[in-house]
């Protein structure tokens, strides 16, 4: 059986808090019973067997296991709330203390909560493909490995044979291609049934000619593409002059971190080994035959289920420039020195990020790249070791297989699942909970600014922050350390012999300072480091599936937790630059009413998406003082919420209202519980229920029917998204928001 280990090193693996937050899985050939043993199996044939109808897992194996290692109090019987009875103290207490017993049991003992954060089905192909081409495969990925990373894939295959960019999506050649590939190179035959079916869907989309630019990139990498057929990244990007206004410092981190690796490889034009596998993929993916392919037209062919954001014309002025007179120069003596001393400087950055995250990278898709770079630069570094070391922080396990995680959510879930908890006033029942969590939290704080002249390596200061994983990621966010800031504030407040000792007060003050460092002079807080670039560069987004990938910008989410975690540590700590505080977080608030739109709502970016969005904006507005008489704001934001309740009592907003920027009910107008508690929160939090509490009464009593035999709500739709167009599952939200909607309920003593 697999296991989950916590807060576990290795060989080759460095941490500054002895690996607290790590999370990773190991195969275990001797462990479980044979009951648990056929649990297991029962549970992903379930899973496969109902796929079309529920496609995203509910992470069980973890929860089986978790619940194993912790056994919990006595979870009482549930009530019921029939449609003609008023909400009880007594319904909702009880509903809440299962629900937290429940959520007791999958602690781990290292104080967060572990969970899948995964869905896009772009994330996984690169690595086997990248492993493929360094030769490691068998070596990182074992027998079990392969088994599970293959029934992944064919889970979330679409009925049409083709996959798409994630889970919920409609098939896409990227998410098509990557998956059939991966596929081959794990040993799976070109005949059989699931695999001739997509490799059917993909030829009559175009084929593999018509897969996006990053897909290209791999492909090219893989040698079933050729490089004339991508649009340039030429690594002589990182030596432009900082007066630049497409300086790589310019861009959001994700995308410059993107494109390093990939300019290192594209000027270096690697190509792996040619072998008979690959031979046949150049056969199998196309509609014409690998050789008589017009690469050049290639370039900016991009399949129609694919294409996002289509390329503006100046954009594709600038790639015919570059591909036809810039790259034939730059191969050439005496221009040829300098590539290659882009290719160093490029390296040189692959490096810094490397050893700066301690291999970890921000994210999945840089980790990938930055591994294979290292492996052509030198394929017996030691960097190339480490980053194999790293791999396995990556992976999570589930009923539905193996799935290559985007980077992990440990602080950010944690967070939010304090919050959750302390919202009941049920402190002194669930302390040892809360305890867990608060060292979690303070553990992961980071506690350094990157390390040597971080600023010359575009990198913004970070001590005081914390990230949305663990502090070894190392990466500040503007919203993690605003919800990190408010937990061990409010914890701060509690009793010692509850909770624990609570933080050094120079670590809130290093907080604030990375928060205010960030907030851009429209008053609204980007993510990761401040906005600094002109909006006109987004229309040279190479990155056709993706929207406002190119630069930073501000975000609702994030300037809501920012405003709300100065407006505590204000009310706390009021002398402590209070001036700019006071600034900060009027400016933030103008922000939040300024973006509002004509209906009330606001747009997320983050999570799905009108009714995310607006839980942030409330809170934020009556942190500082708006209620629902003196605020048009939140009178707006309520009708807003109200117009979208279901007839059942909840919410429930499809991921095409990320996508078409529309708000859209999830298909048959199913509630999502997740989403649901977001509107309560809010709809609490405004003083709807002053006016008229129905609405809330009727979601309240949704939460307390659906909820499970063991204290658990089922798992949904996921609520997730980034980049506009893709979704990412939080597995822990089905807890956290239901928990927390049940608490401020109680709290405010709203029943019916």
């Amino acid at each position: 059986m697999w296991k989950l280990k916590i807060a576990e090193g290795g060989a080759w693996l460095s941490s500054v808090n002895n690996h607290v937050g790590r999370q990773h899985w190991e195969f275990d050939p001797d462990a479980g019973t044979p009951e648990e043993r056929a649990r297991v199996e029962q549970l992903r044939h379930n899973f496969t067997k109902n796929r079309f109808q529920i496609k995203q897992s509910a992470d069980l194996l973890m929860r089986m296991q978790l619940r194993k290692e912790n056994p919990g109090g006595f979870i009482p019987t549930a009530l019921q709330v029939k449609e003609t009875e008023d909400i009880t103290e007594e319904a909702v207490s009880t509903t809440l203390r299962r629900a937290l017993t429940y959520f007791s049991s999958i602690q781990a003992h290292d104080g967060h909560w572990p969970a899948e954060s995964a869905g896009p089905l772009f994330f996984l192909p690169p690595l086997v493909i990248a492993l493929y081409v360094t030769g490691a495969l068998n070596a990182v990925l074992g027998p079990q490995h392969q088994i599970e990373v293959i029934r992944y894939i064919y889970n979330h295959q679409n009925e049409d044979g083709g996959w798409g960019l994630h889970i919920e999506g409609h098939s896409t050649m990227f998410g098509s291609v990557l998956s059939y590939i991966a596929l081959r190179l794990l040993g799976q035959p070109s005949h059989t049934t699931a695999v001739a079916k997509g490799r059917q869907w993909i030829l009559e989309h175009g084929g593999a000619v018509a897969i996006p630019s990053w897909g290209k990139f791999w492909l090219a990498v893989l040698g079933v593409y050729e490089w004339d057929g991508c649009n340039p990244m030429p690594p002589e990007f990182w030596l432009l002059p900082n007066i630049s206004p497409i300086h790589p410092s310019k861009m959001l981190c994700y995308c410059r971190l993107v494109y390093m690796p990939m300019s290192y490889l594209y000027g270096k034009r690697f190509v792996g080994s040619i072998t008979s596998l690959v031979q046949s993929l150049r056969q199998e993916l196309y509609t014409d035959s690998y050789h008589q392919i017009n690469w050049n037209k290639a370039r900016n062919i991009v399949a129609k289920p694919d294409l996002y954001y289509p390329h503006p014309l100046v954009q594709d002025l600038l790639w015919g420039f570059l591909h036809h007179l810039a790259e034939p120069l730059l191969k050439r003596w005496p221009l040829s020195l300098l590539r290659d001393k882009a290719l160093r400087v490029a390296m040189d950055h692959v490096h810094y990020e490397d050893q700066a995250s301690r291999y970890l990278c921000i994210g999945c898709v840089e980790k990938v790249l930055c591994l294979i770079a290292n492996w052509v630069e030198d394929p017996n570094s030691e960097a190339y070791k480490l980053h194999l070391a790293r791999i396995p922080d990556y992976f999570w396990i589930a009923e539905d297989g193996l799935k290559f995680q985007s980077f992990g959510c440990q602080m950010w879930d944690a967070g939010f699942a304090v919050q959750a908890i302390m919202s009941g006033n049920l402190n002194e029942e669930y302390g040892p909970m809360l305890r867990k969590a608060h060292e979690f939290i303070k553990a992961s704080q980071v506690q350094e600014d990157p390390n040597g002249n971080f600023k010359d390596m575009y990198r913004h200061i970070s001590k005081g922050a914390w990230t949305f994983s663990i502090q070894d990621h190392g990466w500040q966010v503007s919203d993690c350390t605003a919800e990190g800031l408010k937990c061990t504030l409010l914890f701060s407040q509690m009793s010692v012999e509850l909770v624990g000792e609570k933080l050094e007060t120079q670590r809130f003050y290093d907080a604030v300072n990375v928060i205010l460092s960030l907030q851009s002079s429209n008053g609204g807080f980007p993510a990761w480091e401040p906005q600094r670039a002109f909006r006109w560069l987004e229309k040279f987004n190479p990155t056709e599936f993706f929207e406002d990938t190119l630069i930073e910008r501000e975000y609702v989410e994030c300037t809501g937790s920012a405003v709300q975690g100065l407006a505590l540590f204000r009310k706390l700590y009021p002398s402590h630059r209070r001036r700019e505080i006071d600034a900060a977080i009027s400016r933030g608030i103008h922000y939040i009413q300024d973006t509002q739109n004509p209906d009330g709502s606001w747009y997320g970016c983050w999570g799905i998406c009108y009714t995310y969005a607006t839980w942030f904006a409330v809170e934020a507005l009556t942190a500082c003082g708006n209620n629902y008489n003196n605020s048009p704001t939140l009178r707006k934001a309520c009708e807003f919420l109200v117009s979208k309740q279901l007839p059942n009592g909840g919410w429930g907003e499809s991921y095409l209202s990320s996508q078409n920027k529309v708000y859209t009910n999830i298909e048959g107008n199913r509630a999502n519980l997740v989403q649901t508690a977001w509107a309560l929160l809010s709809l609490i939090s405004a003083g709807q229920a002053e006016m008229d509490p129905t609405p809330i009464h009727r979601g309240i009593r949704l939460l307390i029917n659906e909820q499970m035999e063991d204290g658990d709500f089922p798992q949904q739709e996921i609520t997730g998204v980034f980049m506009r167009n893709c979704t990412l599952n939080y597995s822990s939200y089905r807890n956290i928001f239901p928990i927390w909607a049940l608490g401020e309920y109680r709290r405010c003593s709203l029943f019916a």
